[in-house]
């Protein structure tokens, strides 16, 4: 199983940051490898949304689909992703938003298992990139939509 966590404080607000990894059928524009992502289904249990959502990542000729399930609790300030079908043995995602000073504080942590072991000898090497590239991604994503527009 490979795994990565991280923290980090950024100068933008928890709910900001919650809204923007939320908002997965944006991650197509934004997140590198994420070729497409459409929501299958969303529900309200409770005071979370739990979204079915497919996912197809790719990276130069190789593609692969999966499907997750996606608890939002903005109360919370949590999202956590699992796979329910698709490639993996086993993904895990979550996100913890908590607010700290003028920003939050974002803590990040993934663990994952490739079903196949061609996949984990094409992809694996390749993780700490991937990580650090899509953790980036949303902080971007944060730093365009706070920008004000000049008159």
């Amino acid at each position: 199983m490979t795994s990565h966590s991280e923290s980090r404080v950024v100068p933008y607000s928890a709910d900001l940051m919650f809204a923007i990894v939320a908002d997965v059928e944006r991650y197509p524009e934004f997140v590198p490898w994420t070729v497409s992502l459409r929501v299958l289904r969303r529900e309200i249990v409770g005071k979370q949304e739990i979204l079915t959502a497919e996912t197809v990542v790719g990276f130069r000729a190789l593609r692969e689909r999966y499907k997750s399930r996606v608890v939002l609790d903005p109360k919370a300030g949590t999202i956590d992703v699992t796979q329910v079908e698709g490639v993996f043995r086993e993904l895990e995602n979550h996100w913890r938003f908590t607010p700290e000073g003028a920003g939050c504080r974002v803590d990040f942590s993934i663990s994952f298992e490739f079903k196949s072991k061609m996949l984990t000898a094409v992809a694996g090497g390749a993780f700490g990139l991937v990580v650090a590239q899509m953790t980036r991604a949303f902080e971007e994503r944060a730093r365009k939509l706070s920008e004000k527009p000049l008159h």
